[in-house]
């Protein structure tokens, strides 16, 4: 189930708070002024879309804000709940067979172990089932490899255009000399296009970047485990066995909590 990343909007607000307190801090409001030059923020705006224009098909560039949109999702993924739920197809599976799950699965909200569980149902070999799963995987790794490339490009324009940007300042300003009234524009100009253009990359496009991988990486690895258990439900492992390769899959603190529930459970009982 979705959810909402807390951490994306508290450390976009973190930094633009702190970047504010800075400012303010230095020159009150007149010196916060000083730092809202819209030339600037449409040299870089304007270049980076520009960019983004020549470099992507329109369709990729449609779906950018559904790419950022994931950034602030964040899918709940329960290994523990995972293996629970392998552990009791495969008990199922040795008690009645593989066609029994079919009627199971249908209860299963993931797709993805649907499609692997109704795949051994229908006797496809292992190591077919095994490639037909790593095709899905790979697939979704480019599609988000695309959605991830529109904000990496941006973060390396957003830069490169605020270094264009303190350039044309730089030319006004020279071609002005005699006009000493054109020196602060021309200067605001080249010194803002700079800090917008950094801005921007760093604490917008490269971290949300940065972000999804994160989040594809964490899915790719919980589709790795349902291979695992999918195949191990296939092959009629012993369900304590199976349950065990799965646990592999767990951190050193995740195994604690499950052998800490496992001990007062086995107390429970025997009192």
């Amino acid at each position: 189930m979705k959810k909402i990343d807390a951490l994306t909007p508290i450390g976009l607000l973190f930094g633009i708070i702190l970047l504010i307190l800075a400012i303010f801090t230095s020159g009150g409001m007149s010196g916060f002024s000083s730092f809202l030059h819209i030339p600037s923020f449409l040299i870089v705006f304007g270049g980076v879309t520009t960019g983004l224009l020549i470099s992507f098909p329109v369709k990729d560039i449609k779906h950018i804000f559904v790419v950022i949109k994931q950034a602030f999702n964040v899918e709940n993924y329960q290994l523990q709940s995972l293996i629970d739920i392998f552990v009791k197809l495969s008990e199922k599976a040795r008690r009645e067979g593989l066609l029994a799950l079919e009627a199971t699965v249908e209860e299963v909200d993931d797709p993805f172990i649907r499609k692997g569980i109704l795949l051994a149902v229908d006797g496809i070999e292992q190591d077919m089932i095994v490639d037909i799963m790593n095709a899905e995987i790979l697939a979704l790794e480019e599609r988000h490899r695309k959605g991830r490339s529109l904000l990496e490009k941006a973060g390396d324009y957003a830069p490169a255009w605020g270094m264009v940007g303190t350039l044309i300042g730089l030319v006004l300003m020279l071609n002005n000399l005699n006009d000493p009234k054109s020196l602060g524009p021309n200067m605001a100009i080249a010194i803002l296009t700079t800090l917008y253009g950094s801005l921007l990359a760093n604490m917008v496009f490269i971290p949300l970047s940065s972000k999804l991988l994160l989040k594809t990486e964490k899915e790719v690895f919980f589709k790795q485990v349902i291979i695992e258990g999918v195949i191990g439900v296939q092959s009629g492992q012993n369900p304590k066995l199976l349950q065990e390769k799965l646990y592999a899959f767990l951190s050193a603190e995740e195994k604690n909590k499950v052998f800490a529930r496992q001990e007062s459970a086995e107390r429970t009982v025997q009192s």
